[in-house]
């Protein structure tokens, strides 16, 4: 198999030694849904609802523990020790996926069927010999998942988004949408938070990059971060909203809160669905409305997807700058083409022309990530909107990453480029007290050697 010709990497050394102990026979799965059945049969949940929870845990582990012994099916002690924790985990957690969210290096893990489950690490898939008993087990882990947001799934609600206590972000399809079976996403996020200085160690961008960006937000430049899937947009995200004053008031907007953000006075809110009559759902949109009536020094929203683009434009324009958001977009000139449809939606009316003003004069930086081959992420682009010409936005990229090749081991290779041009907005940067070197606008960093061809 060639370095990039799939994603999807059986890594057998790596895997193995991850779930050494994870493959199971059908025999064992029975024998471990008969002893969860007989404890829910034997425990009284109402009463331990009352107890306090360490109390629960020591007693559920010690019935669990009993029942195993009564079995006269013949077990090891670390046959006995892997069912009671397992067992264990199907009451208090997400049963078979408890070990793969307990592994940090794990960003996510994605349920196909309940016999295929796939996790990414470091940008790449690999597949894992975890298993689901069958679609009802996954499902009531699906179940258990949203009922601890209070949100629902269902056959009229076959969709939801939904978190995890830890901030994950997750998705889950059901019949009759999912066709095959329901359908389970995790997206991980890290127990301690990405730094700027971490991306600039990884060559996601340079330090000449990072420094641009951080004026940026210093100067309450509107910044637009594009890119696909997984490219770590909000991971972006997060980092640059570190650079906002501890003395600001963000007010952030997503469909499942997801973002981190350093500072005290942070005010976050989230969407709701709507309700089983189907009314009662509050969509990005009204938050964006509404964070206008909260006295906003800035206003992220996790990302814009539809008519609320116009909404987060006009904030942009009337006064809330410094605003930053993310799109789905495959180059920055993509990225406002989408925002001019976004805009369409919400307002029929508007002239093309109008749509483009409204965009030219709100957007300042437009930041452009990608993942590559090798699961590593780089921002390919940042660029400037310099403003309108004609009828057209007009552009100008400051640095670009330019991909020349592949190791022997798969790797990208490519280079970090300043294009030598100085934004426009460097002005408001040096107003702002913001005072950056000449020299960061002529830098070229290489990033390993290509194969000789």
């Amino acid at each position: 198999m060639s370095a990039n010709s799939s994603l999807v990497r059986q890594d057998a050394g790596w895997v193995n030694r991850l779930f050494s102990d994870q493959t199971v026979s059908p025999e064992y799965q029975e024998l471990k849904f008969a002893i969860h059945r007989k404890l829910l049969d034997r425990i009284n949940l109402e009463i331990l609802s009352s107890v306090s929870n360490d109390r629960v845990r020591t007693e559920v582990r010690t019935a669990i523990a009993k029942l195993v012994e009564e079995e006269k099916t013949p077990l090891s002690l670390v046959e006995k020790d892997r069912i009671i924790a397992e067992v264990f985990d199907e009451v208090f957690g997400l049963g078979p996926l408890e070990p793969l969210l307990a592994d940090s290096t794990i960003s996510d893990i994605l349920v196909t069927t309940p016999k295929l489950v796939h996790i990414e690490r470091a940008g790449k898939l690999y597949k894992t010999p975890v298993q689901f008993k069958d679609n009802a087990h996954l499902m009531r882990i699906i179940e258990k998942v949203v009922a601890r947001v209070g949100r629902r799934v269902d056959e009229s609600s076959p969709l939801v988004d939904a978190r995890l206590p830890d901030g994950s972000r997750v998705n889950a399809a059901i019949p009759p949408i999912a066709v095959d079976g329901p359908l389970l996403s995790i997206r991980r996020f890290g127990r301690n938070p990405i730094k700027a200085e971490d991306l600039v160690r990884t060559l996601t961008l340079t330090d000449s990059m990072m420094t641009l960006l951080r004026g940026c937000v210093q100067a309450r430049l509107n910044l637009l971060i594009s890119g696909g899937t997984g490219a770590g947009k909000t991971t972006l995200l997060n980092v640059l909203s570190g650079f906002i004053s501890e003395d600001e008031r963000i007010v952030t907007i997503e469909d499942a809160a997801e973002l981190r953000l350093s500072q005290e006075h942070v005010a976050r809110m989230e969407t709701r669905p709507p309700n089983i009559e189907g009314t009662g759902a509050i969509r990005i949109r009204n938050l964006v409305i509404n964070a206008l009536r909260m006295r906003p020094d800035r206003i992220i929203v996790g990302e814009v997807r539809g008519e609320e683009a116009l909404d987060m434009l006009q904030a942009m324009n009337t006064g809330h700058d410094g605003s930053l958001t993310t799109i789905h977009a495959n180059s920055a000139r993509d990225a406002l083409g989408r925002l001019e449809v976004m805009v369409g939606m919400a307002n029929a009316n508007m002239s093309l022309r109008s749509m483009r003003q409204q965009i030219s004069s709100a957007i300042d930086v437009v930041v452009q990530i990608a993942r590559f081959s090798d699961g590593s992420r780089r921002v390919t682009s940042v660029s400037e909107c310099v403003g309108m010409e004609g009828d057209l936005i007009t552009m100008q990229d400051v640095y670009v990453f330019e991909k020349t090749g592949l190791t022997e081991s798969g790797r990208v290779t490519g280079r970090f480029r300043a294009t030598g041009i100085r934004p426009k907005f460097y002005e408001q940067l040096r107003v702002a007290g913001i005072q950056l070197s000449q020299s960061m606008f002529q830098t070229v960093v290489e990033i390993g050697k290509p194969v000789q061809q």
